[in-house]
């Protein structure tokens, strides 16, 4: 997760430096072995957290490995709790500055180091997951939902292309907005969106019908980080997410799934955001609440 200077008020986000691919058939240099990769995330970054979401629901758990980075990160970046077991490093840095010693820009997860060649893959957030759908086929699970149908994909990237705009980095935008104008474009732009799904949703149970896809994987950080953190600290607060009935049973839909509540740490979330945006949180209290039962029925399987 990064942030970067606004540009006349308004949040940009910053470009990911490495975006080399990993292949089923090597193409590139990067063939989908298993035991080769590394995964390193953070238990707070939306961005990570759906990579964890689709590792596990495809059971590429032994295939992949993951290092989890502390939630507090200061001007040295990420740090690895007891040092990365892979590789001795202590920061995330290390990793960059090894791959690419005049790198100058933030250090984000999530991102992929190859054990082979020693230098990082990609950190090319929106195709990790996507690559792990596509280019891992020979080794997901048995009975491994497709989370990228062929089929479905340009409606799937349609959606996608939306809901990152207005909703998951929308919520940056309003965060991070340094004028009023900015602010309020974010804002009105994300909610405007989050109706629109309250909509989509009232008749099917996940985003494309009946089916579980990318585009909820997509989704579901940021709703599920939304009443904890983006209400409040990032002033998103027309409407919480248990104001929208329908949005509100779908997160707990998803939240009943392993693959969901299981990468999902509310502790790593708040201390993350409340204690490392000091410009928008200077005394960096974390707040207690709020209290949401995420295990109350959602009725949601009566649409399928």
């Amino acid at each position: 997760m990064d942030i970067t200077t606004p540009v006349g008020g308004r949040f940009v986000r910053q470009a990911n430096r490495f975006t080399d691919r990993i292949t089923a058939d090597g193409a590139g240099g990067f063939p989908a072995e298993p035991g080769r990769y590394r995964l390193y995330v953070s238990y707070a970054c939306p961005w990570a957290h759906r990579t964890l979401i689709v590792r596990h629901l495809l059971g590429l758990q032994d295939v992949i490995g993951v290092t989890v980075v502390d939630p507090i990160r200061d001007e040295r970046g990420w740090r690895v709790p007891g040092g990365d077991p892979v590789t001795g490093a202590e920061f995330l840095s290390e990793l960059y500055l090894a791959t690419d010693p005049s790198f100058e820009g933030r250090y984000t997860v999530p991102c992929i180091w190859d054990t082979v060649t020693g230098r990082l893959v990609t950190n090319d957030f929106p195709h990790i997951t996507t690559m792990l759908e596509t280019e891992f086929t020979a080794h997901h699970r048995e009975g491994a939902p497709d989370l990228y149908p062929v089929e479905l994909r340009p409606e799937i990237d349609e959606l996608n292309a939306l809901i990152y705009d207005t909703v998951n980095n929308g919520v940056y935008k309003a965060g991070f907005a340094q004028a009023q104008d900015a602010y309020e474009e974010a804002v009105d732009a994300l909610f405007a969106t989050l109706d629109m799904l309250e909509e989509r949703l009232s008749t099917r149970r996940y985003l494309m019908g009946g089916r579980l896809t990318e585009a909820d994987v997509r989704l579901y950080p940021t709703l599920v980080r939304f009443d904890s953190v983006y209400h409040g600290h990032f002033k998103c607060n027309l409407r919480r997410l248990v104001d929208y009935p329908n949005l509100w049973a779908y997160t707990r839909d998803l939240y009943s799934l392993p693959a969901f509540h299981e990468t999902t740490d509310f502790d790593h979330i708040k201390r993350h955001y409340y204690m490392t945006h000091p410009h928008i949180n200077p005394t960096r209290i974390v707040p207690k609440g709020p209290i949401l039962d995420w295990t109350e029925p959602h009725t949601r399987d009566r649409l399928d």
